[in-house]
């Protein structure tokens, strides 16, 4: 084979290798930094997969009263105390619990479930003013009964106070932490089949549904 035919063979097949060298190259590089960025994801994840607490205190007043009634209705017991309570009220979310998937082929990451908020109520009970008598004395059943009205009220003061919105920025904050890194990476962060948008996350999580 003549000399300048070998080079030109020579020279083809060196390049033909380059090329496919650097479409290796470059195909690596592809594939690691797809694992790096569902890594990333994956680890901010994990650093948010924490309790979010929120606590508050509440206090009231109330009466308790109780009437028996004997022979017929005609002789009464009525036995009544004044109810000082304090409560110290924690409203939490789990995001240990925080479930989702990730979709490398369409860079999607999406949250399957946030669970609920967890609210506990820790309330002390002081008695004040106790009347009572022989036909109709205080029991264990009162105070039980004096408990599940107390916590009831508190409930019911916990879902129309700040504390649980408060709560809930909380809970929009640590997300937001998710949607500022997969944004950063050309990602998607959906929940509940929509986009999730720094301007639209309240409204795509839903105050109401969280």
């Amino acid at each position: 084979m003549r000399p300048i035919i070998k080079r030109t063979l020579y020279a083809i097949a060196a390049i033909v290798l380059a090329i496919l060298l650097f479409r290796y190259c470059e195909f690596k590089k592809d594939d690691t930094t797809e694992i790096d960025e569902t890594a990333l994801i994956q680890t901010q994840i994990k650093n948010v997969s924490k309790l979010v607490v929120t606590e508050g205190h509440f206090a009231e007043v109330l009466t308790y009263k109780d009437t028996q009634r004997y022979f017929l209705n005609i002789l009464s017991a009525e036995k009544k105390a004044i109810v000082i309570v304090n409560a110290d009220v924690t409203v939490s979310y789990d995001l240990s619990q925080l479930q989702y998937n990730i979709d490398e082929a369409s860079k999607t990451i999406t949250i399957t479930n946030i669970s609920k908020e967890e609210i506990k109520i820790n309330p002390q009970l002081k008695f004040y003013d106790i009347q009572q008598n022989g036909f109709n004395e205080f029991s264990g059943d009162d105070y039980n009964k004096i408990n599940d009205r107390v916590k009831k009220s508190l409930r019911a003061k916990v879902e129309k106070s700040s504390l649980k919105t408060n709560a809930q920025n909380r809970l929009l904050s640590e997300l937001s932490k998710i949607l500022i890194l997969t944004n950063t990476m050309g990602w998607t962060l959906q929940y509940n089949g929509q986009p999730v948008q720094e301007n639209s996350m309240e409204k795509v999580f839903g105050k109401s549904e969280l």
